[in-house]
């Protein structure tokens, strides 16, 4: 069973910065695209940026030019380096990953998520 474990959440002023990190742990798959997305309290889950094996990356609006994805490939590993953060940045962050596993099928999975809360 391949599983997402995500990293680097917690409490920062506005201003700030924050790094995440979700690696994909398991056996007999692999990766597509990866992502995150993030939930704040009484909103939808929302895609905050993703990047596919050897593609474009993707960004929020709200994000551009304050966050950047990046993956190691060779680790089964996404990062989301948070620079300049803001208190509407405030939610749960959510790893997400496309694979192909042991059985040739696809799966999208989620990670359990981290919480980044950005103080005024």
């Amino acid at each position: 069973q391949v599983r997402l474990v995500e990293s680097g959440g917690g409490l920062v002023q506005a201003g700030g910065s924050l790094r995440l990190s979700c690696a994909a742990s398991g056996s007999g798959f692999s990766l597509n695209t990866m992502g995150w997305y993030r939930q704040a309290p009484g909103k939808q889950r929302e895609l905050v940026a993703h990047i596919p094996t050897g593609g474009i990356t993707k960004y929020a609006d709200s994000v551009k030019g304050r966050f950047t994805i990046s993956r190691d490939n060779a680790k089964n590993t996404v990062f989301l380096q948070m620079n300049s953060l803001k208190p509407e940045d405030t939610a749960v962050y959510y790893c997400n990953a496309e694979i192909l596993n042991e059985y040739r099928t696809y799966e999208r999975l989620w990670g359990q998520g981290t919480q980044v809360t950005v103080s005024s």
